[in-house]
């Protein structure tokens, strides 16, 4: 018995020995098989993803700052030289249109006043005098031979010389009289004093100590204006009819709506870009002049235009194109960028259809004229 048991115990071992051999050539097969295959794979060029071109309605807004400025602000000076006598309203005063905001007085004026007033008269006897006398005349040349025509002539060049002279004395009479009017300044409109420079007894007039600062400025703020530059892009999405909605630092979580009302109609040399107005109704006074402005404004079009991911636009030093598939190569397709959204962008050119396939996620790298795999990819 134990020869038997000796020689299957080498017999088991040689089996399992060719058994593992089998097994071990069969994996190597295997795993050099998944080699040559992953070679291959590596070595087929990689697909180039594509979509196929639409048109869409893109709806898109600009955001920009905007200054708010009163709809009408004035700075009122002294017409006259003069001293201030009263004032009649201070800083934050509300006021209307017509109320008295400061008086003066220019005891001069009274003095230039009544010398005209003098002249005036002097100069109207002069005129009932001369005007007497060449009546007197006419009334005797009618006597054959008694008056001569030159006197006539001296005599009534001498009454309209007086008429004349009695014009311009009563024009300067209303001239002074009107200078006294000025010694009151009215507000020309209803709104607020946001500035006030002088105090009783100070020293005003359109020259002289007093006058470089303004006695005050008044400032129209129930209603404003909102002006914001639009750059030269974007002019064409833009009427007159367009509602912005903007919001200001101090209520950051307040929208505030207001509608185009005025266009430059022309660009600023400088800028590049479109001065645009809005008027804004600030009946509870929320907002102040000088406020800086964050505008969203919408810029949406009736016409369908091309839009592509941006990964398919190539913008380099030389030129903006797309790449277009045609017969499995790269055709680079000049193209001018439009209005952009977060991640799409629209384009403009004659070259480019309804349904042309555009490279996905183009760039230099994908040579003009080179032959490409393609699939579709999913935008």
């Amino acid at each position: 018995m134990q020869p038997t048991n000796k020689y299957s115990i080498i017999s088991g071992l040689i089996f399992s020995m060719l058994i593992a051999s089998v097994i071990g050539c069969s994996s190597n097969a295997e795993e050099k098989e998944k080699t040559e295959k992953a070679e291959k794979a590596a070595a087929a060029p990689a697909a180039t993803e594509t979509f196929p071109l639409e048109k869409e309605d893109l709806s898109t807004a600009f955001h920009t700052p905007g200054e708010l400025i009163s709809f009408r602000n004035v700075d009122l000076y002294a017409r006259e030289t003069s001293f201030v006598k009263k004032i009649y309203a201070d800083v934050g005063s509300e006021v209307k249109e017509g109320q008295l905001l400061v008086s003066m007085e220019a005891p001069e004026l009274n003095s230039r006043l009544a010398g005209a007033e003098s002249r005036v008269k002097a100069q109207e006897a002069a005129y009932i005098a001369s005007k007497a006398n060449y009546s007197r005349l006419v009334e005797t040349s009618k006597t054959p031979g008694t008056i001569s025509q030159n006197d006539l002539d001296q005599a009534l060049a001498r009454m309209d010389a007086d008429y004349a002279q009695l014009q311009s004395a009563k024009a300067s009479q209303k001239e002074i009289g009107a200078s006294k009017n000025y010694l009151e300044i009215r507000a020309p409109f209803g709104g607020i004093i946001t500035a006030k420079n002088v105090s009783p007894g100070a020293y005003v007039g359109p020259a002289g100590k007093g006058s470089e600062f303004p006695i005050f400025t008044l400032q129209e703020q129930r209603k404003m204006r909102l002006v914001v530059s639009i750059p030269e892009a974007y002019v064409g999405y833009v009427t007159n009819q367009t509602e912005i909605s903007f919001s200001v630092k101090a209520y950051p979580n307040q929208k505030f709506k207001a509608k185009v009302k005025r266009l430059a109609g022309a660009l600023d040399s400088r800028l590049r870009s479109e001065r645009i107005e809005m008027d804004v109704f600030n009946d509870d006074k929320k907002l102040f002049p000088g406020m800086v402005a964050e505008v969203e404004i919408p810029l949406s079009s009736d016409v369908p235009s091309f839009v592509i991911p941006k990964t398919a636009l190539v913008n380099s030093m030389e030129r903006v194109f797309v790449v277009k598939v045609v017969d499995n190569k790269a055709l680079w397709v000049d193209v001018k960028k439009g209005r952009e959204m977060d991640s799409t962008i629209e384009i403009f050119s004659g070259d480019l259809k309804i349904k042309d396939q555009l490279v996905k996620k183009a760039s230099e790298e994908v040579r003009n004229g080179s032959v490409l795999h393609t699939k579709l990819a999913s935008l």
